[in-house]
Formats: structure tokens, sequence, C-alpha cells
């Protein structure tokens, strides 16, 4: 999607979160606060602001949304315009759990458990991942194959979900008693082909609690809208972005 974005004239940066990919990440502390969204959140804004932006829009996808919610209640002069992309605030999925909800999304509630993910999912992470190299590209896809099999990483991705539970939960339920909300405009997007919508109806709805200024519609994908429907991702986010 992003050579899509960049032909329409934007500037695209797409960063390693921290600890994945080819990022460096930090040691895991018990309290999970090196992974929480609050420190990938300032590691964005550190790296916007070395390449030379000091304000930019943000579109963030699954854990990204996280990532750009926190980003943009936490740097409001920095952040101009928020996508979230098949994503909800942690503490709204967390909020909502049914049984179904449980079902569906068990993988939260391993990955939150201390070491035992690390030791299944290293002995063979082909079991685990699942990766197209025809819709991810080649390349792409061998180098996602390779963050996979590096245990640092492996690690920093399993600290993303426990702090998602605990500290990154514990945030945004501040946020919410304290009043915060989010002061531009916001655009939601969810695959129509993934189950977001079917578990808890219209996102939208659930994101006009943090914000006014809220827009969206479903795409017609599967989870990964980028590389099943990146044409019209990105006219979504130009449109978005340039209004």
């Amino acid at each position: 999607m992003a050579p899509v974005l960049v032909e329409k004239g934007h500037t695209v940066v797409c960063p390693d979160l921290r600890g994945y990919g080819r990022s460096r990440g930090p040691a895991p502390t018990a309290d999970h606060s090196a992974h929480a969204k609050r420190a990938v959140a300032d590691d964005m804004v550190s790296v916007m602001r070395a390449l030379g932006h000091d304000r930019f829009a943000v579109a963030g996808h699954d854990r990204g949304s996280a990532v750009a919610l926190r980003l943009a209640l936490d740097h409001p002069d920095t952040v101009t315009r928020v996508a979230f992309l098949d994503g909800l605030p942690i503490s709204e999925h967390l909020s909502r759990i049914t049984a179904r909800f449980a079902t569906q999304w068990w993988h939260w509630f391993f990955f939150a458990q201390p070491e035992i993910p690390e030791r299944v999912i290293t002995a063979d992470p082909d079991r685990w991942y699942h990766g197209d190299p025809e819709s991810m590209g080649v390349e792409n896809h061998a180098e996602w194959r390779a963050a996979t099999r590096d245990p640092a990483v492996v690690r920093a991705m399993l600290e993303d979900y426990r702090a998602g539970l605990t500290i990154d939960r514990a945030h945004e339920e501040a946020d919410r008693e304290a009043g915060r909300r989010l002061r531009c405009p916001v655009l939601v997007l969810w695959s129509t082909r993934d189950d977001l919508e079917d578990l808890y109806g219209d996102p939208r709805a659930i994101w006009r609690d943090w914000a006014d200024d809220v827009h969206g519609h479903g795409v017609d994908s599967g989870h990964r809208m980028a590389e099943e429907a990146p044409t019209e991702l990105a006219t979504a986010l130009t449109a978005f972005f340039r209004a």
C-alpha cells in the first residue's frame, strides 16, 4: 500500500514498532512499561522529528491502532489526523469480553502468560506464523519470516500483548476517567471479512466515545487490508489526510 500512497503524493514513513522487525528493543521490564504503547508512541515522535516532521498524520493497523491512539492522546499538538484500521482501544475490547471474544481472540491471553509462549513459539515458528509470499511480496515475506525466527523479536511482540493487558489498559482507563479525548479528526476503517463488526457492531460508535470528529467505513477485505485492498485503502487514507 505504501507505494500507492507515495504515487498519490504522500511522504510515507513505515517504522517497525519497538522490538519488531529490525528495530532494537529494550529489555523487558516487570511492569511491561518498556513495551507500553506510551513508550512506543514516544519512539514514533522521536523518529519523525529526526526525519524533519514535527507534525504529521498517523495511520495504525491492529496493534498499531493502539499506538496511534496513544500518539494522538499524548501528543495532540503533533498528530494532525489519525486513522484506526481494524482497531479499537484495548480497554474497549477488554470491557466487552465474552466467551466468543475469548475463543476467537484467545491468543491475547496466551501471549500474556509468562515465559510459556516464548518456548512454544520458538520451538516451531512455522506452525505459529503464516505468511503468503504471493500477497506479501517475496522480499517482504523473507524479511518477515526472518523476524519471526528471531527470539528477541518474538519476545518483544509478546511483551506488546503483555503490556496491552496491563499498563496500556491502565493508561487508557486513566484517560477516560480524566475526560481526555482525541482533538484531531478520526478515520475508522475495518475489514468487512474480519470479525470486528461482528463482535461489536459499528466500530465508529465506540470511537465516538473517544473523539468528536469520527468518520469511516468498512473495507472489502480480510484482516490484512493493506495487502488485500491496497488501492481502496490508499484512496480512503488520501481523501482523509487531504481533507
